[in-house]
């Protein structure tokens, strides 16, 4: 039996997840972003009683078809965007498409009806707050960055990020470089 988890965007949700799972005696086959996947069928006192468990953590047990489908697409991006090595080379379109096995018209425009914004917006936003996330670390140039994250050029990420946060890149790169000197200095 499948179950939806709203919210389920982390290694530690996962775990939380797992863990009640376990308190309720229910035995998981899957728990992965967004879905998770039990032996039995649950009975709808416990099904209750997850609810309420998950809503204390701000996760959310979902029963609307649509929302569990929103959810989906938030997870197929979270997931290709950031916890994959490599983002597919084709159009995030067709790869939302062909991992859900929907038209993605049809996903789009539940998407746009339900969030308020385009999955693109949903995936530029995304993609910013990885590239965020790697400009942080410093271990990768802005070039290898804007490869992995399949931008079509550097000018192209810069902008993008320019126009989403306000900030250039290397500004943004030097504000923890900044940050750390002074902590340094104290």
């Amino acid at each position: 039996m499948k179950l939806y988890v709203k919210y389920m965007v982390s290694l530690r949700c996962k775990m939380k997840v797992k863990e009640e799972l376990t308190k309720l005696g229910l035995h998981y086959v899957i728990v992965d972003l967004g879905m998770v996947e039990i032996l039995e069928g649950i009975t709808t006192e416990k099904r209750e009683l997850l609810k309420n468990k998950l809503l204390e953590s701000g996760l959310e047990l979902m029963d609307d078809k649509k929302s569990i489908l929103i959810e989906k697409i938030k997870s197929v991006i979270i997931e290709v965007i950031h916890y994959s090595d490599e983002i597919p080379k084709e159009k995030y379109s067709s790869y939302i498409s062909n991992k859900l096995n929907y038209d993605y018209t049809y996903l789009a425009n539940i998407f746009s009806e339900v969030k308020g914004i385009t999955i693109q917006q949903y995936i530029i936003k995304h993609k910013i707050e990885r590239v965020k996330e790697l400009l942080l670390y410093n271990e990768l140039t802005l070039t290898e960055i804007s490869y992995r994250l399949n931008y079509s050029s550097v000018a192209h990420l810069s902008n993008q990020f320019k126009k989403i946060t306000g900030l250039s890149p290397s500004y943004y790169r030097g504000l923890k470089q900044n940050r750390d000197q002074n902590l340094e200095n104290m």
